[in-house]
């Protein structure tokens, strides 16, 4: 990873609180949440089996949505 990317993430990093203590990173982004791209800025699609028990997941027309800006840089940015 670059030295810009790493910056970015750790200033998203820096204004969020994760109650998974931030696995995503840590794990070098191998145990990401399953999400897709629906098209809509700032928002995933959550894939996840129980998308409730995230503080991260909010339920928009019968679809949970995920909202955290993390997942979403690493998705839009990192292709992950």
């Amino acid at each position: 990873m670059d030295e810009k990317t790493k910056r970015e993430l750790e200033a998203i990093i820096g204004e969020m609180e994760c109650p998974k203590g931030f696995k995503c990173f840590e794990s070098g982004f191998d145990n990401l949440c399953s999400a897709k791209d629906i098209g809509v800025e700032l928002f995933l699609e959550c894939l996840e089996e129980t998308p409730q028990h995230c503080k991260f997941s909010v339920m928009i027309a019968g679809s949970y949505l995920c909202q955290s800006p993390l997942r979403y840089y690493i998705f839009k940015k990192m292709n992950k």
